[in-house]
């Protein structure tokens, strides 16, 4: 019995030790610290990432970009305010609270809440059926190879989903994404309508798409590409389907529009 009620205790120990050790998860509600200040003239690049577990970075984006991000939307459905909200471009750094490494989603309700209070900017919503493509699975089903990296295998999580453009080539390294994520970064950088995801899919993957720019993406700022000698790749539509064993099907759908009633530019800070 004497065994057996110590054996009882050293669990209920290594129990309420873990318990103990175990770092609480914040609310995300807001940034600890943030500055937001004008593009430097000389800066290169555009993203948004964590460049540590506590350390929120977005250079070089106008105030419409951002508030796409923050709210998942396609830029073209922001409607409304001033001329700068397009033109002028910040950069922001931000700490977030606690220990933890927010995710995604935390990441943007903290930049929601920061546009609202540095940009003083108010809106409203409206809602219209209107062009979009719907991201689905192609034909044979989809090609993708399911992540066995956890997202907290480093302390800023994994790679940020961007575009790597070149003249004749644009390439998408995914590494631990979501199709909800693929469908984010399509509307936002390289189509011209909103996009769904209809796939059904809800596991993380790792993939590579490589497809040729032409004007039928990125707004229109890619012609026909310089010639080379090496095979070109597919344009974005056909590389989705051959690479990924996904389609981009165009449809109508509701979308929700963002009318900006009032944004200001921030003081310096």
């Amino acid at each position: 019995m004497r065994r057996l009620r110590c054996a009882v205790a050293a669990v209920l120990f290594a129990a309420c030790a873990v318990a103990q050790s175990a770092t609480p998860r914040p609310a995300f509600e807001a940034f600890e610290v943030a500055t937001i200040k004008p593009t430097g003239p000389d800066a290169r690049g555009r993203f948004f990432r964590m460049q540590t577990a506590q350390q929120f970075v977005a250079q070089n984006h106008a105030l419409k970009p951002l508030i796409a991000a923050a709210y998942n939307l396609h830029p073209d459905t922001i409607l409304g305010g001033a001329a700068w909200v397009d033109s002028d471009h910040y950069d922001i750094r931000a700490k977030t609270p606690g220990e933890v490494r927010p995710n995604l989603d935390e990441q943007m309700a903290m930049l929601r809440n920061l546009l609202a209070e540095r940009f003083s900017l108010k809106f409203h919503r409206e809602q219209k059926d209107l062009p979009v493509y719907a991201l689905t699975g192609a034909k044979g089903g989809p090609k993708l190879t399911e992540s066995t990296t956890s997202p907290d295998a480093s302390p800023e999580g994994p790679p940020p989903l961007i575009f790597v453009i070149s003249p004749a080539l644009v390439r998408l390294p995914a590494r631990n994404a979501t199709m909800a994520e693929l469908a984010s970064i399509m509307q936002r950088a390289a189509l011209d309508r909103p996009v769904i995801d209809r796939t059904g899919l809800s596991a993380r993957y790792d993939f590579d798409l490589e497809f040729t720019p032409d004007e039928t993406v990125f707004g229109g700022a890619f012609a026909a590409p310089p010639a080379t000698d090496d095979v070109a790749k597919p344009d974005l539509r056909a590389a989705m389907q051959q690479q990924l064993g996904l389609r981009l099907e165009a449809t109508k759908g509701p979308v929700a529009l963002l009318m900006i009633d009032h944004a200001e530019r921030p003081s310096a800070n």
